[in-house]
């Protein structure tokens, strides 16, 4: 499966969880670091515009990396999304950049030449003790609206 082919299954896999959240979402024309808006023009005693950034990396086996140019967008959220090609086995991670940072220091990346030198650092190989560290970031519909903190419709069935 190709590059693209990837991408838009990944993004698609991304947006239909966001949609039966009860979420609204949009697609910038121009990457510039960010994927994906995911809004919600409701409001609880808050603001009735919500809105959060997206940076989806899709992969058709497991991969996950943390980059240094994702630092500077503010509410960022970085989402893996894992096994785009195995519908029973897509698994869907989203961190902030600083929890990603977290996680990097917990599994020793922080002081690899990758990361100190070129600001980044990734794995196609992720070990158990990096999947028990994405587990609490592991997404689906109903986890979206907890994570985002954003007020949205009901969820679809």
């Amino acid at each position: 499966m190709d590059r693209q082919c990837v991408e838009i299954i990944g993004r698609n896999i991304l947006v239909d969880q966001l949609l039966r959240a009860g979420l609204e979402v949009a697609q910038p024309l121009r990457d510039r670091g960010i994927d994906l808006l995911v809004y919600s023009d409701l409001s609880e005693d808050g603001p009735d515009f919500q809105a959060r950034p997206i940076q989806m990396k899709a992969s058709s086996e497991r991969r996950f990396g943390i980059d240094r140019k994702y630092q500077k967008f503010a509410d960022l959220l970085i989402v893996h999304v894992w096994n785009v090609r195995c519908e029973d086995e897509t698994l869907v991670y989203a961190t902030t950049f600083e929890e990603a940072v977290r996680i990097g220091d917990e599994m020793g990346w922080t002081t690899t030449k990758s990361w100190v030198e070129h600001n980044a650092y990734s794995t196609s190989a992720p070990s158990k003790r990096l999947q028990t560290l994405l587990a609490p970031y592991a997404m689906t519909s109903e986890r979206w609206r907890a994570k985002l903190g954003i007020v949205a419709r009901e969820p679809v069935a």
